[in-house]
C-alpha cells in the first residue's frame, strides 16, 4: 500500500472502533439514527476488511519473490505460481477498494420506490409498464431484494396504467436509481395486423424511502379521505371504505392506496409513497448543483429524459447515456440486467473520479 492509503486504513478503523462503541451503549436503540449508524458500520467492516486483505497480498507476494530470488531451485516454480495468483487477486481487491472508497450518495443505502407509468401508445404503452414492473420484479428476486407491490391500476388490455413498488435490501436505492426516465419500446403490437412497427413508452421513477427523521411532515398538512376501493383485491376489499388518499396541503401532492384490505395498511403503504416523493423533491433540488453528466445520469423526478429503447425487431437494448447495447432483448425483459446496471455504476463512479 502507499503511504496514502495506509493513513486512508488508519482513519477508517480509528472511525470504525468509535462507531462499534457507540453501537455498544446501551442508549443506543434510543438514537433515532441507528439505522444509518448501522450501515456506516456495514461499510466501514468492508472497506477495512478490503485494505486488510491487500495488506497481506501484499506481504505474501514479497514473501514469494523471496524466495523466487533465492537458490531454492525445488520453491522457485511454486513461488512463481503463487507470485501470479496472488498478483491476479490483488488487481482485483484494489479495484472493490477504489468502488469502495468513491463518495457515496448517502441515499444510496436505502430502500426504494419504484413507479412506472404508462406514457404515449395507448394499450400497448400499458404492456410495456407491466413488462417493465415484471423485469424489476425478477431482477429484484434474482438479487436477493425484496420486492412489494405497493399498488397497481390494472389497464383494459391486460397491462398497467401504473404501478408502485417497494424495494427492501442492501443498496436498493443505489443499484436502481439509474432506471428513472422515459422507456422505450419499438416492436409490432399483437393488434397490429399490418405488420407495422410502433412505438410506445412508459415512465420509471426512482426514489429513495424515506424514513421519517429524513422528512418532518405535520399532521395539520395533511388531508385524509376513506373511501371505497375500485380494484381487485379480494373478497372484501370493495365493500369496505378500506382506500385512503392523502393529500400533502402544502404542495397539493395525492398519494393513492387501495390495493390492501386494511384502511391502516393502504395509509402506511401511502405515507411511505408520500415521503419519498418529498424527499425525492428536496434530492432534485439538491441535485442541482451536480455536473449536467451526472444529472443526466441519475436522472430526474420530472421523468422527461429518454434513457433507454428497447428495440424487439432487432433484438436489441439501448442505453443513451452510456451508448451501451446488447442482444438478448428477451433475457433483459426476464431480469438479466446485471451488466447495464454495473456499467452505469461504473461510468458515476468515472464521472465522480473526474469531477
Amino acid at each position: 500500500m502507499t503511504d496514502a492509503q495506509k493513513t486512508k486504513y488508519k482513519s477508517y478503523q480509528e472511525e470504525l472502533e468509535k462507531l462499534k462503541t457507540e453501537l455498544s451503549s446501551p442508549d443506543a436503540f434510543n438514537d433515532p439514527k441507528i439505522s444509518q449508524k448501522n450501515r456506516r458500520l456495514a461499510e466501514l467492516e468492508e472497506i477495512t476488511s478490503c485494505f486488510s486483505e491487500i495488506e497481506e497480498s501484499e506481504k505474501q507476494i514479497k514473501d514469494a519473490e523471496e524466495i523466487i530470488n533465492s537458490k531454492d531451485s525445488d520453491l522457485i516454480d511454486m513461488a512463481r505460481e503463487e507470485k501470479a495468483v496472488l498478483e491476479d487477486k490483488l488487481t482485483d481487491l484494489n479495484t472493490k477498494l477504489r468502488i469502495l472508497l468513491v463518495p457515496k450518495d448517502p441515499n444510496d443505502s436505502k430502500n426504494a420506490i419504484i413507479e412506472i407509468r404508462a406514457g404515449a401508445g395507448g394499450d400497448e404503452a400499458s404492456l410495456f409498464a407491466s413488462e417493465l414492473m415484471r423485469m424489476y420484479l425478477r431482477w429484484c428476486e434474482n438479487n436477493q431484494l425484496k420486492a412489494e407491490l405497493i399498488s397497481s391500476t390494472p389497464s383494459e388490455s391486460g397491462g398497467i396504467k401504473d404501478s408502485s413498488i417497494e424495494v427492501k435490501g442492501v443498496d436498493a436505492y443505489g443499484k436502481l436509481k439509474f432506471e428513472a426516465g422515459v422507456h422505450r419500446v419499438q416492436r409490432i403490437p399483437v393488434t397490429e395486423s399490418a405488420g407495422r412497427i410502433h412505438t410506445s413508452t412508459a415512465t420509471v421513477a426512482i426514489m429513495p424511502e424515506a424514513e421519517e427523521t429524513d422528512i418532518e411532515i405535520k399532521p395539520s398538512d395533511l388531508r385524509i379521505d376513506v373511501f371505497r376501493s375500485s380494484g381487485n383485491g379480494g373478497q372484501s376489499v370493495n365493500t369496505t371504505d378500506s382506500a385512503v388518499r392523502i393529500t400533502y396541503l402544502p404542495t397539493g401532492l395525492v398519494v393513492t392506496c387501495q390495493d390492501e384490505k386494511s384502511q391502516i395498511k393502504n395509509k402506511d403503504k401511502a405515507m411511505k409513497v408520500l415521503r419519498s416523493r418529498l424527499l425525492q423533491i428536496k434530492l432534485d433540488q439538491e441535485q442541482s448543483e451536480l455536473s449536467s453528466k451526472r444529472k443526466e445520469l441519475i436522472g430526474s423526478g420530472d421523468r422527461s429524459e429518454k434513457i433507454r429503447t428497447y428495440n424487439f425487431p432487432q433484438d436489441r437494448v439501448t442505453d443513451h447515456r452510456i451508448g451501451y447495447s446488447r442482444s438478448n432483448i428477451q433475457g433483459f425483459m426476464d431480469g438479466d440486467v446485471d451488466d447495464l446496471f454495473a456499467k452505469l455504476k461504473e461510468a458515476e463512479i468515472e464521472l465522480i473520479e473526474n469531477e
